[in-house]
């Protein structure tokens, strides 16, 4: 029986006390919040100043509910300067103070907690213990002390947590890490502020000035430093950061879903999480583009084409137009209006803006052709409203939203070979070509189109309203941080999207070279680097400790990685597994069967956890329909994310997942079908944290054998 610490009762004693201050904290909030009345009579500067109170007192009342996750999960004992004392401070998920406003646990970004992560026995930080906590709720089940000074040199002991011995790793709380390792699934990602390791810690902490790239491999925990990052920055540059915005842009919904709940446990409810596509609004999002096609519309000649597009729709008249005034006529000549087009292309960056400058330069051309003196206001009461007059703007420079000028566009094979027969093969730009919608607003535009739609949106700017006016909401809103996850998969046009919203070139990048699977994918950092603000010069940070995965999967992924990557070096695994991968050979006509039995074996054999079934694309119907007939409830990753216990997923949206037991369906048809096919077939091979099942019916790819 493992023997129980001597002060696991005094520490749950401070766990306690400390979940007493933070209720009381609450009320108090609660009741401030009561006594505010926001939005009840006064000037309407008090007004606004009861609801900016009400709304730091919501922000804050969000922070201090913490749900089920734990509020303190570590100690430090630091030498003071007094000879033989110590100073001991207790770390957790935030600050919380007594009723005397002393401290009870410090923020674990604060900078008197930096030691908790970074302290090693040649560098103690002026550490003589740091203590961790196995926490279950408000239960502390455990204690791990880590002892520094002569003779110890960070050497651990745990008491209550199974007696794992740390490895020579430089890990720190190696049975408490092993203990989180562990644990199943959940559907959905968990914070690791309590195991945050040394390398992932100097990220976390790093400036917050230029980009800074995350090169980690599978389960290295690129993803939960990233967002961490993002709350630290937060706590230490609340102001402006807080106005300013903070941006997370993920892969996929299915990716959003499974990281939604790092950002609140950690105190950080109003950062913005979306997908490309969610940054373009008024349209709608739904269409799907083969490959070659996606990556043209990846391609930096696409912004040439958008600008040539636009100046295709600002053209002078052919021959000179005659309109009816008064008992006369009065005459735009072919010659004055290219004056005009070549005058607002000088005056204006931004299409729309210079539709108010080509009808002002109409109407003073207009009656300089009248015979005598005429106010142009005149002419333009006159013939604005007239049909002649509106087929003549919408000729010379129409008004157009992002949506209308790639919908006549791509519905156009003369307007594409216009466009783009300067800049790209015939083959290319036709391949462009799609049926024209009768209305703009039924297009379901693809997840490429998002950045050229946002590209048309830059380069057209905002439709003017009544009197000319632009509406500030129109403008596209810049951040001061940008989180991207997995930007090795971004196009040069999806980069550049990202990079147009950022308001001082602070990114977080983070992703892996050797996952790098979409239709123009990175081969080096340098490839991303070159469509990012370069304001600051920019870090490339790698991650070289595995967690997540254990050894017995990497070593039969490592396979298919040197193959697909051969210059990248693969992270180390902390941890052995309780099982090697199965690999197991079906018939063609016995596939599916074999691969719900494998299911269920799997399922019997982890009792907790959940699993997911990772198939090419086209086969995720037949295995869920398979699923179905024999009973096993489940979910499709499209629908459900992780939800289910079961889950059916694409091997398209996989990335980023990870999960307890991972059954990999026809590796061969996932090469055959990628773009990236190792690329492809490697990511689906590190998603589990436990239990790994290949099935296949067509021979295993050459790099699996």
């Amino acid at each position: 029986m493992t023997q129980q610490h001597p002060d696991l009762a005094a520490e749950q004693a401070l766990v306690d006390h400390a979940y007493d201050c933070l209720e009381r904290s609450r009320q108090d909030a609660w009741k401030l919040r009561d006594m505010n009345e926001p939005g009840l009579g006064g000037t309407f500067q008090a007004r606004y100043e009861r609801d900016v109170f009400d709304e730091a007192l919501v922000n804050r009342l969000t922070q201090l509910d913490l749900g089920d996750a734990a509020l303190v999960f570590g100690r430090i004992d630091r030498l003071a300067e007094t000879p033989d004392s110590l100073e001991t401070f207790h770390i957790g998920r935030l600050a919380v103070a007594d009723e005397n406003r002393e401290p009870v646990v410090v923020d674990w970004r604060a900078p008197v907690a930096e030691p908790f992560y970074r302290a090693t026995g040649r560098e103690p930080m002026g550490l003589a213990r740091r203590r961790h906590f196995a926490v279950e709720g408000r239960t502390l089940l455990g204690i791990e002390d880590e002892l520094f000074g002569e003779g110890h040199l960070g050497v651990g002991h745990d008491e209550g947590l199974g007696g794992a011995q740390a490895p020579s790793s430089g890990l720190r709380g190696y049975s408490t890490l092993l203990s989180v390792l562990e644990r199943g699934r959940t559907g959905q990602l968990g914070d690791i502020v309590a195991t945050i390791q040394a390398e992932q810690d100097e990220i976390i902490r790093s400036p917050q000035a230029g980009v800074l790239i995350v090169q980690g491999g599978p389960g290295t925990g690129k993803t939960v430093v990233a967002l961490h990052r993002a709350a630290y920055l937060l706590y230490t540059y609340r102001f402006p950061l807080e106005d300013q915005g903070v941006l997370v842009i993920g892969p996929n919904r299915v990716f959003l879903r499974y990281i939604e709940r790092v950002l609140p446990s950690l105190g950080e409810a109003g950062v913005e999480q979306v997908v490309l596509q969610d940054l373009v609004p008024g349209v709608g999002f739904g269409g799907r583009d083969t490959s070659n096609v996606a990556r043209v519309k990846g391609s930096t000649v696409m912004e040439k084409v958008i600008t040539k597009a636009i100046a295709d729709r600002e053209r002078a008249m052919k021959d000179d137009v005659t309109f009816p005034f008064r008992s006369g006529y009065v005459r735009l000549r072919s010659h004055v209006s290219a004056d005009i087009v070549r005058q607002a292309r000088r005056r204006y960056h931004r299409h729309n803006a210079g539709r108010k400058f080509v009808e002002n330069e109409i109407w003073s051309a207009l009656a300089a052709t009248w015979h005598s003196d005429v106010n142009p206001d005149e002419i333009r009461e006159t013939l604005r409203p007239t049909p002649e007059f509106r087929a003549v703007i919408e000729r010379m420079w129409p008004v157009l939203t992002p949506a209308e000028l790639l919908h006549d566009l791509f519905g156009s094979k003369a307007l594409l070979k216009l466009a783009c027969a300067k800049y790209m093969s015939e083959s290319d730009y036709l391949s462009l070509y799609r049926s024209r919608s009768e209305d703009v607003n039924d297009v379901k535009w693809s997840a490429s189109d998002a950045a050229l739609l946002d590209d048309a949106r830059e380069q057209l700017g905002p439709v003017p309203g009544r009197g000319g006016k632009v509406d500030d909401a129109d403008e596209i809103r810049t951040y001061g941080h940008i989180v991207v996850d997995e930007v090795q998969d971004l196009t040069p046009m999806q980069l550049r999207m990202v990079a147009r919203r950022s308001l001082n070139g602070s990114m977080t990048l983070v992703g892996d070279i050797a996952q790098a699977t979409g239709p123009l994918a990175a081969d080096e950092w340098d490839d991303v680097l070159a469509h990012l603000p370069q304001k600051k010069e920019p870090r490339v940070i790698g991650l070289s400790v595995g967690y997540r995965i254990p050894a017995q999967i990497m070593e039969l992924a490592d396979k298919v990685m040197h193959v697909a990557t051969p210059g990248l070096r693969a992270p180390r695994s902390v941890r052995q597994g309780d099982e090697s991968p199965r690999i197991v050979a079906a018939s063609n006509s016995n596939l599916v069967s074999v691969v719900v039995g494998e299911i269920t074996s799997m399922r019997e054999r982890l009792v907790a956890g959940n699993v997911a079934v990772v198939c090419p694309d086209h086969m995720v119907s037949d295995v869920s329909d398979a699923l179905d007939a024999v009973g096993v409830h489940h979910g499709r990753a499209q629908a459900t994310a992780l939800e289910a216990d079961v889950t059916v997923v694409p091997v398209s949206l996989v990335k980023g997942l990870e999960l307890d037991g991972v059954v990999v369906v026809e590796p061969a048809a996932i090469v055959a079908d990628e773009i990236h096919g190792l690329r492809a077939l490697y990511v689906a091979l590190t998603r589990s944290t436990r239990s790994l099942t290949v099935v296949h019916a067509q021979p295993l790819p050459e790099a699996m054998r």
